[in-house]
């Protein structure tokens, strides 16, 4: 169960400013929303194409699509955020060449997420040392650091769900209406995110 609290909070402070930078004074034919800001962006076919295998690929990620009810989904969830991170940094590989593009950037969001996800937990890990109940091995960790990776992992879920249904948007797909939570589209949860400073909001 979810408590509703936000102990872990997203910065993307950098990635923003760097998306400003990149589309001063440019037109595109597709909106990106982001937290706090929207961008236009021109993607090139190469991004849609890439774009278009990202989602085939992330949509059925076992994080992006279930919540968790114990120690064991924690684990699950863990293990699919490495498999994610794996497939997030092949494809910025493959996309050097465009590493000022929208779907980089977007890349760079989740990746970003995953990793302040990761550092936080390293966090909560360190009391998780208690050893396995011979019959609830399920519920190893304290009440309070499994309550913590609960409203963690919904933070996260969220903000790499709504990237992906962006990074949809490049491809010219419909956002996934199967494998991913209903939930965690629409607007973004700018409670869960830092606040970034003036200059890159824009305009009242």
């Amino acid at each position: 169960m979810r408590s509703g609290g936000i102990q872990f909070k997203l910065d993307l402070t950098d990635l923003l400013a760097r998306a400003r930078r990149q589309v001063t004074g440019r037109l595109g034919d597709v909106t990106l929303n982001l937290p706090f800001i929207s961008i236009a962006v021109s993607p090139r076919d190469t991004e849609r194409q890439f774009a278009r295998e990202i989602v085939i690929r992330l949509r059925d990620r076992r994080v992006l699509s279930a919540w968790e009810c114990c120690d064991n989904c924690i684990d699950n969830a863990l293990a699919s955020l490495r498999e994610i991170r794996k497939t997030l940094v092949d494809k910025q590989v493959e996309l050097a060449e465009l590493q000022d593009g929208p779907l980089y950037l977007l890349l760079d969001a989740m990746g970003a997420g995953i990793r302040q996800f990761m550092t936080f937990e390293e966090l909560l890990r360190r009391d998780t040392d208690a050893p396995r109940h011979p019959r609830f091995g399920e519920f190893r960790r304290p009440p309070d650091t499994r309550q913590a990776y609960f409203d963690a992992l919904e933070v996260l879920r969220g903000h790499l769900s709504r990237c992906l249904g962006q990074i949809a948007t490049i491809a010219g797909m419909p956002v996934p209406n199967e494998g991913l939570i209903a939930n965690y589209q629409g607007p973004w949860q700018l409670d869960a995110y830092q606040a970034p400073p003036e200059r890159l909001l824009p305009p009242s």
